[in-house]
C-alpha cells in the first residue's frame, strides 16, 4: 500500500511537492490509480488520482476513513539528544512505529548536543507514520533549556529517569494506565544532580527503566515502549 502524507488535504486535492515526486517520477503512478493519504490528524483517505507530472499530483478523494486512538492517553517524551545525530533519529523512527504522541528535546548541563535540526526529524516522524499505518503525527517541539521545561504546566504523571542512587521504582509500576504521562530521559553523562532535584521540586518522580545501563537513545525506546505497552 503507498500511503502520501498530505496534511492540507481537506482543503487542496494537491499532493505536496515532495510527496508528488515520489508519487510520480520514482513509484511511476499516474491518473487513474489508487492511493492511500494521511493527513497525521487522525484520517486515511482512499484516493483517486486525477492528474500527474514530474512535481504535481492532483487526487479525488474516494473514501475518507477515521482511525480511532491507538492508546487512551498522552503519551510525551522529553530527551536530551546524543551527539551521534543517527542514534536520534533511530529512536524517533522506533519510537513512532511503537507508538507516542510528542517529543521534546532538552538542553541539559552535560548535554553534548545543544542544537537539532526539526526539519530533517519531521521527515522521520513523516515517514514512520506512513510505514506503520498511523494516522496521527506525533508533535515535535523546539530544543529547550531544562529548567524552563520542567516548569511547564503537564496534566498527568511526570517521570525522570535517571542513575544516581536512592529509591526509584520501575516505571511500569508507578505508570497509572489511561493517564497522560511524560518521562524524562537524561544525557548520555546523565542529568546533574541538580537537574534531579528540581525535576522532583516540580512533582517529576524518579523511576527506573529496568537494571540494565542503558544509552540515552535506548532509555528513551524503552520509555516509550513502556507508556505504550501499559496503555493498549
Amino acid at each position: 500500500m503507498h500511503v502520501f502524507y498530505t496534511p492540507n488535504i481537506q482543503t487542496s486535492n494537491e499532493l505536496p511537492e515532495e510527496e508528488a515526486q515520489h508519487c510520480t517520477r520514482v513509484l511511476r503512478l499516474n491518473t487513474g490509480n489508487e492511493i492511500t493519504l494521511t493527513d497525521g490528524k487522525g484520517f486515511f483517505y482512499k484516493a483517486e488520482i486525477t492528474a500527474a507530472t514530474n512535481k504535481r499530483c492532483l487526487v479525488a478523494i474516494k473514501e475518507t476513513i477515521f482511525q480511532a486512538p491507538l492508546w487512551p492517553c498522552h503519551l510525551h517524551i522529553a530527551m536530551a539528544p546524543t551527539k551521534n545525530m543517527d542514534r536520534n533519529e533511530w529512536f524517533v523512527e522506533k519510537a513512532t512505529e511503537i507508538g507516542f504522541d510528542e517529543l521534546t528535546f532538552l538542553n541539559c548541563r552535560f548535554s553534548e548536543r545543544k542544537v537539532i535540526k526539526t526539519e530533517r526529524i519531521e521527515k522521520i516522524l513523516v515517514s514512520a507514520i506512513k510505514q506503520s499505518l498511523k494516522a496521527r503525527l506525533p508533535k515535535l517541539n523546539e530544543m529547550i533549556d531544562f529548567d524552563k521545561f520542567i516548569t511547564q504546566e503537564f496534566q498527568g504523571q511526570k517521570f525522570i529517569a535517571h542513575c544516581y542512587e536512592g529509591e526509584k521504582p520501575f516505571l511500569k509500576n508507578k505508570l497509572n494506565s489511561g493517564e497522560d504521562a511524560l518521562v524524562l530521559i537524561g544525557p548520555e553523562g546523565d542529568f546533574s544532580e541538580e537537574e534531579v532535584r528540581k525535576a522532583i521540586e516540580h512533582g517529576f518522580i524518579p523511576i527506573s527503566l529496568g537494571k540494565s545501563r542503558l544509552r540515552t537513545e535506548t532509555a528513551a525506546l524503552v520509555a516509550c515502549h513502556t507508556l505504550n505497552l501499559m496503555n493498549q
